[in-house]
């Protein structure tokens, strides 16, 4: 390996989401890849993207990943269904190191899994709108069948900490119950905020049905081709730093951040895009 290569090794990831939920899959790369250094972008003033059209979101994310950039990093990870579902082209165009999403993961995951090869898949409007895991399941096998909700109440509801709340459990039910009488046997969680809902999910799929984690199924994938590309630290035994920046509000991202990232933040730097 060249003394650039070498150097590349110790340099951060860079992460980047609409808001606040992709720090489940900061959680999931530091439980696999602890000594790797993050540096994560929260676009806070301009969030949610799931509700924006392709160009727009194609828009936002040239510029997040141009932030990125600019912090010297070794890699992107795409932590937004909806940009991975618009963006990733132009993202890897774009730019000079690998660049990954939470898409293609979550798909191989899903079918690892399924027996009957129908998967239900919620997420937010435009995630499912770009129809990206419905082809990207049936490109690799065309018997199967996807079964697709958009789940627009789900991001508010865990933003507002009603993890375990009554209502939460309803709407779920009320998005979940169509996909179940479909005799699904996967669903693919495709937003990043629903691995928090997990427990309340399999409260209505029952034991039976896989939940997909797509920050759990991305932080696996980002391990492996990390490591295919020889970019792994190369230190086993230091613990990773985390840098988080946002483009607004930084103190409420800062007081909403340990419920998604499992550990207390000190603080989020304000990022001008």
């Amino acid at each position: 390996m060249n003394a650039k290569n070498s150097k590349s090794k110790s340099l951060p990831i860079g992460i980047f989401d609409s808001g606040i939920g992709g720090l489940t899959v900061v959680r999931a790369i530091r439980r696999l890849l602890p000594c790797e250094d993050i540096i994560y972008l929260g676009d806070t003033a301009r969030v949610p993207y799931g509700t924006k059209s392709p160009e727009t979101v194609i828009q936002f994310a040239r510029e997040d990943a141009r932030f990125l950039l600019r912090q010297r990093i070794k890699a992107i990870v795409v932590a937004c269904n909806t940009v991975s579902a618009w963006a990733l082209p132009e993202l890897e165009r774009i730019c000079k190191v690998p660049v990954f999403g939470v898409i293609e993961p979550g798909v191989s995951s899903a079918l690892q899994r399924t027996k009957n090869y129908r998967i239900g898949v919620i997420g937010t409007n435009a995630t499912i709108n770009s129809r990206s895991y419905t082809a990207a399941i049936m490109a690799q096998v065309k018997k199967a069948k996807v079964f697709a909700k958009a789940c627009p109440l789900l991001v508010p509801l865990v933003e507002e900490g009603w993890i375990n709340h009554k209502v939460t459990l309803e709407v779920l039910s009320i998005y979940l119950k169509p996909l179940l009488n479909k005799n699904i046997d996967t669903l693919v969680l495709g937003c990043t905020h629903y691995p928090l809902l997990k427990s309340e999910i399999k409260k209505i799929t029952g034991t039976e049905i896989a939940l997909v984690d797509s920050a759990q199924s991305c932080a696996e994938s980002v391990k492996v081709k990390l490591e295919n590309r020889g970019l792994l630290h190369p230190s086993t035994d230091r613990k990773g730093n985390v840098t988080v920046y946002v483009t607004d509000a930084p103190e409420h991202f800062t007081r909403l951040a340990d419920r998604f990232l499992g550990s207390a933040l000190k603080t989020a730097w304000k990022a001008e895009l």
